[in-house]
């Protein structure tokens, strides 16, 4: 049989934004997603305007939050980051969703932040560790540096 693969990168990602870190207590939900750009996975999501509806817009902040929508393989092509990828892998418009709302997730930090320091969310859906809209229980895991992938934890 031909070998398809004689090669291997000396490194591999540690993640991606969306990957469920690993196999700790976790609770998962399923929403429709409203948006018509979508949802992308590692996102914090928000309760949306229908019943059981999503939406990645930060309109009635830390009180109608969800989630972090959890990338989904089977749903589209995904690539990993720094592979030459243009766009993030989202749940499109009238998908159904996979929310994280307990649980270690990969994100990607907008800045850097100590282990410990409470996720914040940005208007424009950034996670940070400083900024108006405080994620009630989600922590950094880790500490981060801007754009990089980091772990945050609610448990």
């Amino acid at each position: 049989m031909a070998i398809s693969q004689a090669t291997y990168a000396p490194t591999f990602a540690r993640g991606f934004p969306g990957m469920v870190a690993n196999g700790e207590t976790s609770n998962r939900i399923s929403r429709t997603v409203e948006d018509a750009a979508g949802i992308a996975y590692g996102k914090a999501v928000f309760r949306g305007a229908n019943l059981h509806g999503a939406t990645g817009a930060t309109t009635g902040g830390a009180a109608n939050f969800l989630g972090f929508a959890i990338a989904n393989l089977a749903h589209t092509a995904f690539v990993l980051p720094g592979a030459g990828d243009t766009g993030a892998d989202v749940y499109g418009l009238n998908s159904t969703a996979g929310i994280m709302t307990q649980g270690v997730m990969w994100v990607i930090a907008a800045g850097t932040a100590t282990a410990g320091a409470d996720v914040y969310v940005a208007t424009n859906g950034d996670i940070s560790n400083t900024n108006t809209g405080v994620l009630t229980g989600w922590k950094f895991d880790e500490p981060a540096t801007a754009g990089a992938l980091v772990k945050i934890a609610k448990r």
